[in-house]
């Protein structure tokens, strides 16, 4: 890690990242790349080589596209290709299946947005993230269950869902291909997931892991039914 923390932002609202820019002014941190959808944190990530990743848990994938970005899919996918990033999501979203999720993907830390304590000292946070460190909100860490996970899906089923919920339009070979991964194992994944949830559709399985918390909650929920 050079002298100084490199930080890129993911966020969707100018104020939060308004905040982040005072709350970060500091000779010891410099934010090297935003972005306001999903789909545009790839390129910043490639261009600015951060230490430290601040991300919204709910952030839309495109202008476009209004759907969530399917951050759990992302988080394995950008770890992988950047093994000394640290990731540390701050978000309104509070379920602790998602924060679970979240962790089991690699993330090291959540912060809730109305955690005015933790947010006022945001660069420690950042600090001792980018050191090997983790951080959670203490909402957030009491939702966790040490020892016993409360996710009725298996991390794969919940990027399957995710990915699914965000691009509604594409094929299974298209969804499958963005997890890299055969059509046969996406649809046995979706399978796997509508068996757990008691469902038979993959707009009623979208819908039941959103009201789960297991995903994040839509911002346009999908017609998948058709």
């Amino acid at each position: 890690m050079s002298s100084k923390i490199k930080v890129a932002i993911l966020e969707d609202h100018q104020s939060i990242i308004d905040g982040y820019n005072y709350r970060l002014s500091v000779p010891e941190c410099e934010i090297v790349g935003i972005a306001l959808y999903g789909e545009d944190i790839e390129k910043v990530l490639a261009e600015s080589r951060p230490d430290v990743l601040i991300l919204d848990a709910n952030v839309r994938s495109s202008p476009e596209n209004t759907n969530p970005f399917p951050i759990l899919s992302f988080v394995r996918a950008a770890l992988s290709m950047y093994p000394e990033l640290k990731i540390l999501v701050i978000s309104m979203l509070t379920a602790g299946a998602l924060i679970e999720a979240l962790v089991d993907a690699g993330v090291r830390g959540y912060i809730f947005k109305d955690d005015e304590n933790s947010i006022r000292q945001l660069f420690h946070m950042i600090k001792s993230v980018a050191e090997g460190g983790v951080y959670f909100s203490p909402g957030a860490w009491g939702k966790m269950k040490p020892g016993r996970s409360s996710l009725i899906l298996t991390s794969r089923q919940l990027e399957a869902l995710s990915v699914s919920a965000a691009y509604p339009d594409l094929s299974t070979h298209e969804l499958a291909r963005k997890l890299a991964i055969s059509d046969s194992t996406f649809r046995n994944l979706l399978s796997g997931a509508y068996k757990r949830l008691g469902v038979n559709t993959r707009i009623a399985a979208i819908m039941r892991a959103n009201r789960l918390g297991l995903i994040a909650t839509a911002i346009d929920v999908p017609d998948l039914s058709k």
